[in-house]
């Protein structure tokens, strides 16, 4: 249910209202990280998706720069599958940023697939996460105002 206010939707407020946003994302990427709780890379989402979609409380896109069409197909089909399934979804751009808070790096030293990013809940329990709530508040939001993918901007830092 949507009840903002037109003063809500908008305003002086709504680039504090962005940066206090990108702020809690940064922190729900920090703990989650440690917990084991982030799938990187479109087609390990994809598979993590189809495995166990209920414990998927997140799903981060990358804004693409590279006009890639086959990666813009994958953001198309993970997209309709997050909507279908009730999952919050935020476009991000800055991926240096990203990268610098996921560590950027697989063991072997492969630059990490960060296209698609995936939080999920930790296996002993469900997450009850202030940021998180608060990520998931401005997504609800953002669909109230017809947009059913915001795009968060990580500030560097």
């Amino acid at each position: 249910m949507c009840n903002m206010t037109f003063e809500e939707s908008g305003g002086d407020n709504s680039s504090e209202r962005m940066d206090s946003v990108a702020e809690a994302l940064e922190q729900v990427l920090s703990s989650a990280l440690p917990q084991g709780c982030i799938t990187a890379g479109v087609y390990e989402a994809a598979k993590s998706l189809n495995a166990d979609s209920d414990n998927v409380v997140l799903c981060l896109l990358a804004t693409d720069d590279e006009e890639d069409v086959a990666l813009q197909i994958h953001f198309t089909l993970i997209q309709a599958f997050c909507c279908e399934n009730d999952i919050n979804i935020l476009r991000v751009s800055n991926m240096r940023r990203l990268a610098e808070i996921l560590g950027g790096v697989k063991p072997g030293g492969e630059p990490m697939d960060l296209h698609c990013v995936l939080v999920t809940n930790p296996q002993s329990s469900l997450w009850k996460d202030p940021a998180l709530s608060k990520v998931n508040r401005f997504c609800r939001d953002s669909r109230c105002l017809d947009q059913w993918v915001p795009v968060i901007n990580l500030p560097d830092r």
